[in-house]
This record gives C-alpha cells, structure tokens and sequence, in this order.
C-alpha cells in the first residue's frame, strides 16, 4: 500500500522551515497525489498555493500555522473508484518547543523514540501525573525498565521556556502506547524514548 512519507519525519514543525512530502510504498506511485484538510482551505491538493512539486511529491519552502492540518495520499483510478491512503496530522508552530514523535505508528516491540526540541540547551525538570520527579541538566530522563507503575500523565518543564503539554504513557505488555495532548497555549512539549517494554525509557526535554 502506498503511505505518506513526511520528510523531516516527525509530526510537529516549526514555521520557516521546509518540509518535504511525498507517496511511497508501491513500485509505481504514478497518479497519487498529496492532498490536505486545513480549517481555512478544507481539502486542497499540492499546488502553488500551499506546496510546489511534480507527480507523487510535495515540498513546502517556509512552513506558517496556517500549514497545520491533516495529510494524505488519494488517487483517482480509471473506474473512478478513490483510494486513500492513511492519514496523519501535521502541526506547525511558532513557539520555542516541539515535539520530536514518529509519524507512522509504531509496531509492539520496535523502538519509540520522542525528543523535546528547541533552539537553546537547556535543564528539564520532569513530571509524572503532576508531581515532581527529578531536575535533568541535559533534559533527558532514563526509567530503567518500564512496568505497570509508570503509567501516568508526563510533562517536561524548561526553566525559562515553560512546560510541555501532557503525554499519557500506557504499559501494556510489550509495548507502550502514547497518547500526546497538545496544547497551542504551550511552548513546550515532551519526547519519551522506548525500546521495548523490559528495556530503558529515555525522556527528552532538550532546547
């Protein structure tokens, strides 16, 4: 099945960048298009107005909030039947602070891998379900080995940029599942790093 690639690959972006989207995933990509919903365009396909590209891809040169919305692929076969292909949402801000999580989900057992970016590198403090847990001068924090007892709520907190929204870390078996809660009243996000259920989750809060 054909999937939207998104290049860097992450959800979250800052304005003023570029950004690179393109439909991969079958030996003959020819007819898909990149296609998006955004509260002021509704649904508008890759073109001079938002993106520039040829075929299957799609770049935007400077990245604004207005860009933030919802991306696919879709293609119109010959017996006017559409096919679709998954979707994902994409945000761009403004703020000092991202959140550096995976596009596409993430299989049981593989690697998940989330980081608190910004422009500056700064200490993190680290909070699960409200309360406070420890200070991090490099803005990361490792749990040895994820059980049941860190299920919770998890923010990070910057000393001068403020704190992230909330993720939901959920143990269940071999995997964990994230749930990311943005906030576009926040300048901060969060990024957890797992590899699997018995081995270390890092927490990234870096500037």
């Amino acid at each position: 099945p054909v999937s939207l690639m998104v290049h860097p690959s992450r959800t979250q972006h800052f304005t003023e960048a570029s950004l690179s989207l393109s439909c991969e995933g079958q030996s003959d990509s020819t007819g898909w298009r990149v296609r998006r919903y955004t509260h002021s365009e509704k649904v508008s396909d890759c073109t001079s107005v938002w993106g520039s590209g040829t075929g299957s891809t799609c770049s935007i040169s400077s990245l604004s909030t207005s860009h933030t919305g919802v991306y696919w692929c879709h293609i119109l076969s010959l017996s006017l039947s559409l096919s679709l292909s998954l979707s994902f949402s994409l945000s761009f801000t403004d703020g000092d602070v991202i959140l550096d999580s995976p596009v596409h989900p993430v299989s049981e057992g593989t690697p998940l891998t989330l980081r608190c970016l910004n422009r500056l590198n700064l200490s993190a403090d680290f909070y699960k379900d409200g309360s406070f847990l420890q200070t991090q001068p490099a803005g990361e924090m490792i749990i040895p080995a994820a059980s049941k007892i860190h299920e919770g709520f998890y923010h990070c907190k910057h000393p001068e940029k403020g704190e992230s929204p909330t993720s939901w870390i959920s143990v269940r078996g071999l995997r964990i599942l994230i749930v990311n809660r943005l906030t576009v009243l926040k300048h901060v996000t969060l990024n957890i790093i797992l590899h699997t259920a018995t081995s270390p989750i890092l927490f990234k809060c870096a500037v």
